[in-house]
């Protein structure tokens, strides 16, 4: 399974603010510089995390972005099935439909796998993730220059 590119920055953006702490709490553009990713596309993550109750963005002078305690302790599994969608694996009901739908095989086992690939990450949390030695490179992560608009 092959997560999008969305939840790939999503949990990229989580893991940069649970290795902060709740000190620090980094504008939207300063954690894209950090992990190297466009502003418009972290801020329509930080907007979805945002929404899910993972991260808090405070307004204003002394604001930034702040990883929740749910954010933390919350399943990775969770947040994951929350910002890939639950949907199928292989699209059966496109347009045209796949003529092997009616006796195909091949979807139920995919289903299963795809339970098994959440049920792999339910236990894990973004906290876990950012334990040695995955902490301290988050932490070096220098902010790229700013690129003159």
């Amino acid at each position: 399974m092959r997560l999008t590119k969305g939840t790939d920055l999503a949990l990229r953006i989580a893991m940069r603010l649970a290795v902060l702490g709740e000190d620090s709490a980094p504008t939207t553009r300063e954690v894209a510089d950090a992990i190297a990713v466009p502003y418009s596309h972290a801020a329509k993550i930080v907007t979805r995390l945002q929404h899910l109750g993972v991260i808090e963005a405070r307004r204003g002078r002394g604001g930034g972005l702040v990883l929740t305690p749910a954010g933390r302790t919350s399943s990775l599994g969770w947040l994951v099935r929350e910002l890939e969608g639950v949907g199928d694996v292989v699209g059966c009901e496109d347009d045209p439909p796949c003529p092997l739908r009616g006796a195909c095989r091949l979807r139920s086992a995919l289903r299963t796998a795809q339970a098994a690939f959440y049920s792999a990450l339910d236990p894990i949390t973004v906290e876990d993730l950012v334990g040695s030695p995955t902490g301290p490179v988050l932490l070096g992560l220098p902010p790229l220059p700013r690129q003159p608009r």
